[in-house]
């Protein structure tokens, strides 16, 4: 059994006199520690299948385990606890406290954890990430790769087994895109499980995995066409 299970999973959403199929008979399995890439054009339903993981979105058909746990039909309750113990999210747009430092970004990550982690998490993660000499920097002071990494730092604070990434190198130069990516894929070494909603068939070459959506269904799912290749050969 996977750490994610998808079984005949639908979304289906009325819009006025329109029933829009987000997603249709879905069956997904990944395991722990795999680097997913999800891909498909505008509207394939790559972010629902993302909410689904998150336990942002619900289905109308079907069943999601999720780290043993079924989600499908679970309660609010039950699912803020459920991401909070096991999600964590990074955002194309970063979605940081401009109010708060760097350092109390990824100390809010370590808050509102369940797993009790020390004080001392949040710089160690930063540090860790390159960002030791920004600690105390607001994110208007941080290039664009400085607050990505302070929003990938405050998602590895939790501790959480599944990293949901949306397009995280969509805003960053090509440099630093390659930087985030190096990032996450370190995560997998660890036995994090990391997926990646993006629309750069670049980043696809390196995943363990490449999920293919169109019109709500999965069309493919297979390594990479050609095999999977290092970071460092990736042209974009």
């Amino acid at each position: 059994m996977g750490l994610i299970e998808f079984d005949r999973v639908c979304r289906r959403y009325d819009v006025g006199a329109e029933v829009v199929h987000a997603l249709q008979d879905v069956d997904l399995t990944v395991g722990a520690g795999e680097f997913i890439v999800v891909l498909g054009p505008s509207g394939s339903g790559k972010t629902t299948l993302l909410n689904m993981i998150g336990a942002l979105d619900s289905p109308t058909s079907g069943s999601i385990v999720i780290d043993g746990k079924d989600v499908s039909g679970a309660s609010r309750k039950e699912l803020f606890r459920f991401r909070r113990e096991t999600i964590s999210f990074v955002f194309q747009t970063f979605n940081l406290f401009p109010g708060l430092t760097a350092l109390e970004n990824v100390q809010f990550g370590v808050d509102v954890s369940s797993r009790g982690l020390d004080g001392h998490r949040a710089a160690d993660t930063l540090a860790e990430l390159g960002l030791s000499d920004r600690l105390h920097h607001f994110p208007h002071q941080l290039s664009g790769g400085e607050q990505q990494r302070v929003a990938i730092a405050r998602a590895l604070s939790t501790g959480n087994p599944i990293l949901l990434a949306d397009e995280p190198t969509g805003e960053l130069d090509f440099r630093t895109g390659i930087q985030i990516l190096e990032l996450l894929h370190a995560q997998t070494r660890r036995g994090i499980t990391v997926l990646i909603v993006t629309h750069n068939r670049e980043i696809a070459r390196t995943a363990d995995r490449v999920v293919e959506l169109s019109s709500g269904r999965i069309v493919g799912d297979a390594p990479p066409q050609g095999g999977q290749v290092p970071i460092d050969r990736l042209r974009w």
